[in-house]
This record gives C-alpha cells, sequence and structure tokens, in this order.
C-alpha cells in the first residue's frame, strides 16, 4: 500500500489524541493483517469512496485506553465501556478520517467519507468491504494500545 495514503491517517491519529485528549501514542511497525478479529475492545470504522480511490479505516482502543480518553475529553471517567464512550469512538473515527481526508485531497485524491459505525467486545470483528490489502499499525501508550487499520484498493 502506498505510503501516501497511510500517513495522513497516523498524522491523524496523532494529531486528534494530543489535541482532543492529552494523549501521546507511540506507533510500532505496521504490518499486513489477515484475520478480521480486532485487536482490542472498542473500534469505530468509517467507508471512504471518491472518483479513484475506496477504502476503509478503523481504530481500535483497549478497554483502558477508550476510558482515559473518555476522561481526558469530559472530565469523567466511565466504569465500564458504554453507549457514550462508543459515541466518543465514533468521533474520534470522524475526526482523523477528517484529518486525513484534507491531507490527501491537497495531494489530488478527492473522497466523501461514510458515518463511523462502532463495535465492541471481545474478539469483536472488523468488515473493511474493500478488496485490498489490511494494514495494520499498533500506538502504544501507559494507558493502553490502539490500533490503526486502512484498507484502500489502491
Amino acid at each position: 500500500m502506498n505510503a501516501d495514503f497511510v500517513n495522513p491517517f497516523i498524522g491523524g491519529l496523532l494529531n486528534v489524541l494530543e489535541t482532543m485528549a492529552q494523549t501521546k501514542l507511540t506507533p510500532g511497525k505496521p504490518k499486513r493483517k489477515q484475520s478480521d478479529i480486532a485487536k482490542g475492545d472498542v473500534s469505530g470504522l468509517i467507508g471512504m469512496v471518491g472518483p479513484d480511490v475506496r477504502g476503509s479505516m478503523s481504530i481500535t482502543f483497549d478497554e483502558s485506553l477508550a476510558l482515559t480518553i473518555m476522561e481526558r475529553m469530559v472530565g469523567e471517567r466511565p466504569e465500564k465501556l458504554d453507549a457514550e464512550v462508543g459515541d466518543m469512538v465514533g468521533e474520534v473515527t470522524n475526526m482523523i478520517c477528517g484529518n486525513a481526508k484534507r491531507d490527501l485531497a491537497e495531494r489530488g485524491y478527492e473522497f466523501g467519507m461514510a458515518t463511523p459505525i462502532v463495535v465492541s467486545g471481545k474478539q469483536h470483528t472488523i468488515s473493511h468491504q474493500v478488496d485490498g490489502a489490511k494494514i495494520i499499525l499498533p500506538f502504544m501508550c501507559d494507558e493502553g494500545l490502539a490500533h490503526l487499520e486502512i484498507c484502500f484498493d489502491k
């Protein structure tokens, strides 16, 4: 997969979490993902369609990290994953994709964004609905792990 597609999503994730939740993530090594099973407890998934490109992106958080992000964004820590945490994950997904969309538009790639879908639970699955390689990138911080998945048909 072209780094031109991947880097805007990495930058979007790092920027959104640092700005909105005062959370600094350390990127790990990207690799191809073969299975649909998520590497965390709650995921936001968003599709993208344009004249020249189709793709999707997901962000998955460990429960501990999702609860910490929620606490840092709204000032209250939920006891467990709930509908409000799901809404926050959906918003974060939308913001990451919006950042990437802006950066990709500057490089000539235009696309529209769908409404994010949020899925949670142990061993939940993420279905990208795009014929292309899935890249997964781990991100670490003291509060837990996040995994960014990107899939494009280019």
